[in-house]
């Protein structure tokens, strides 16, 4: 498959959706969230619509639905029912392609496969995203840690938040990890602020195959 990028995040609440909207907007691509947890208010494939201007068509519906706001796992037995990850493979055919997973690397998908058990079977190269806030050095080292484990493929990280030059310079360097960029905080937040700022500190050769 060419193009098509895995968006992770070191944690929840990180700016994944943010990114992945940025990201799809700059490279013409398709969305894919395979798992929505939480259908109360705008859902990230709404987001990722809205923020990154896309029609449609270039939103792949979900894999799996969940009403309750929680790991895929818990938020699945809550409405009886247990996540097919045989269904959970990526669309063929389908360039570029950003798809976002739920949470972080080591959330639970089933009581016996993790997130990462998942990316490990795509071979696809990951786009980590980490907040610039307090706790991001370890959040951000033990995420590549794990997916380096697994033999899984790092494209490179990206910084959500506010400049915090120490944090982003050490996370690059002990993780041997190239730095895509850092969208700052933006307020107001709409695909045209979102846009400016990817377009002025990322550049979409860094995305080629």
């Amino acid at each position: 498959m060419s193009r098509a990028f895995v968006i992770v995040g070191t944690d929840t609440n990180v700016g994944k959706t943010v990114f992945a909207a940025a990201l799809a907007d700059a490279l013409g691509a398709h969305y894919w969230k395979p798992v929505q947890s939480g259908l109360d208010g705008e859902t990230d494939s709404q987001t990722v619509a809205r923020l990154g201007g896309l029609a449609p068509q270039r939103i792949l519906p979900e894999a799996w639905r969940l009403m309750l706001p929680a790991s895929p796992h818990i938020a699945a037995r809550a409405e009886g029912v247990e996540i097919d990850v045989a269904r959970l493979s990526p669309p063929q055919g389908v360039t570029p392609l950003v798809i976002e997973i739920a949470g972080g690397v080591m959330v639970p998908l089933t009581y016996n496969c993790l997130t990462i058990d998942l990316l490990a079977s795509w071979g696809l190269p990951v786009i980590v995203v980490s907040r610039t806030a307090l706790g991001t050095i370890n959040h951000s080292l033990l995420t590549l840690e794990a997916l380096r484990r697994r033999h899984i493929d790092v494209h490179g990280l990206a910084f959500v938040g506010d400049e915090y030059p120490m944090a982003q310079e050490t996370i690059g360097s002990l993780g041997e990890v190239r730095v895509l960029g850092r969208l700052p905080s933006l307020d107001p937040l709409n695909r045209e602020t979102l846009r400016a700022a990817f377009a002025a500190r990322f550049s979409v050769y860094d995305f080629d195959p």
